[in-house]
């Protein structure tokens, strides 16, 4: 409240003081202008986009796809583009693979039974052999359904 001054009735005014409440705006308004570009922003993740042309094209020979296959009551079956490969030859086969090649790209496809666990051991496995991006290959989903 204010006291008003002079001639008059005098006493007590009414009316609010906003200069303390805008200088407290303006300082807030200052500091969230400050931290909202440093706040750390989540994972960058590439998401898969539609083809270009509705034509059929089988995918390029240098593409790399790790397949986790179900097996009921045993662990999981691994291949790399349709060649059967135990778990304990994924290292090694995937740095032979990616040793000499400029676009380390590497697909993973697991059935829909896996735990994903063995999906993650394959791309832990993936980013020890050196593959830059590895991609998840997922069932089409069908409009409609």
């Amino acid at each position: 409240m204010s006291m008003t001054t002079g001639g008059g009735a005098g006493g007590y005014s009414s009316d609010i003081n906003v200069t303390p409440m805008i200088d407290i705006l303006l300082v807030l308004l200052i500091i969230f202008m400050v931290i909202v570009p440093t706040v750390p922003k989540g994972l960058d993740a590439l998401v898969p986009q539609p083809p270009k042309e509705k034509n059929n094209l089988p995918p390029p020979e240098r593409t790399i796809v790790v397949q986790v296959l179900y097996r009921p009551g045993a662990a999981p079956a691994y291949k790399i583009n349709e060649t059967d490969v135990a778990k304990r030859d994924l290292l090694p086969r995937l740095t032979e693979i990616y040793a000499n090649r400029a676009e380390r790209v590497m697909f993973v496809k697991g059935d829909d039974d896996v735990n994903f666990a063995y999906i993650a051991d394959v791309i832990d496995i993936g980013r020890a052999a050196n593959v830059d991006h590895i991609g998840m290959m997922t069932p089409k989903i069908m409009a409609g359904q």
